[in-house]
């Protein structure tokens, strides 16, 4: 059966991932370092057959894949088109605060959060379970239409966190051992009837690591 190749990538850096803020829904731009992120990954995927570049159509995302769409050797994939599905998880009130501000303000919530309660939403947010159902919709409906076909898919550490599970069929409330930084390029096959893990994490084109999705 044909088979949609998937490179995911995470957004480049921005002033909220080194202050530990939550971005969520808020649209943030890149720093200097997120947009030097961008343009490396760019350069390293400057060669791939790339059918399409989707986005999220926050600024941090869309800016990250114009820069992918700007080294790109297939015309066809110049334009990026913006999805509102591969934004970030609504995070509510949390949004536009630490993590040291939410574990004052709102400690009960702030235990859900950090036990991963699959039913949690900050007031105003999305939980987990439907965060794992948005992005299970938006990969089967940019994917369907590319069979045979490699896309890439440009979002953010929520995102990509749901994608991983979603591929190795881990439960949304289990805890996470894999890597989601700025930057990297992740790998999957898409089908009908699957999704499956093909290579995650590569920071080869990346001179210095980037920071974890904890720090978004």
């Amino acid at each position: 059966m044909s088979a949609t190749r998937i490179i995911a990538v995470r957004h480049g850096e921005t002033a909220w991932n080194v202050d530990t803020r939550i971005q969520g829904q808020i649209d943030i731009d890149l720093n200097d370092r997120g947009r030097w992120q961008a343009e490396r990954v760019g350069e390293a995927l400057a060669d791939e057959a790339i059918t399409r570049i989707y986005a999220s159509d926050l600024s941090r995302a869309h800016a990250t894949a114009q820069a992918i769409a700007r080294k790109t050797c297939v015309p066809e994939a110049r334009e990026v088109q913006l999805h509102s599905g591969l934004r970030e998880r609504g995070f509510g009130i949390f949004e536009g605060q630490t993590h040291a501000e939410i574990a004052q303000q709102w400690p009960l919530e702030n235990q859900r959060w950090k036990q991963r309660d699959p039913h949690f939403a900050p007031p105003g947010g999305e939980t987990p379970e439907q965060l794992r159902e948005r992005v299970a919709r938006t990969l089967a409906e940019l994917a369907q239409p590319h069979l045979g076909e490699q896309i890439v898919l440009v979002a953010h550490g929520g995102v990509l966190d749901m994608l991983y599970r979603l591929a190795t069929q881990q439960d949304v409330g289990a805890p996470r051992t894999w890597e989601l930084g700025n930057a990297t390029i992740n790998r999957l096959l898409w089908t009908p009837d699957a999704l499956t893990l093909v290579g995650w994490a590569d920071t080869r084109h990346l001179d210095t690591g980037a920071l974890d999705e904890t720090s978004t």
